[in-house]
């Protein structure tokens, strides 16, 4: 026996979804890149108000922690409904 297609397999998440995960992966990449600095032309000379920025310090971990709860929400979320009910 074989089964017909339908054009439409029956995946866990919609493409919605994945379009969610891809943003939530930006913004989660976006919060690593705002992390990236600091670094002294010196190795000698130690620069502690580049290093430990409001931006590194605050900012860049909480945009990660805001990309990963958006991932989060991005799973969990269901798709709408494609048709009218009956």
């Amino acid at each position: 026996m074989s089964k017909k297609s339908t054009g439409r397999e029956n995946f866990a998440l919609s493409k919605e979804n994945y379009l969610l995960l891809v943003i939530g992966f930006a913004i989660i990449v976006l919060g690593f890149i705002l992390m990236i600095g600091g670094k002294s032309e010196d190795p000698t000379i130690f620069n502690e108000k580049e290093i430990f920025s409001f931006r590194r310090i605050t900012l860049a971990p909480l945009v990660v922690l805001a990309g990963f709860i958006f991932e989060i929400w991005a799973i969990m979320k269901k798709p709408k409904s494609e048709g009218p009910k009956e």
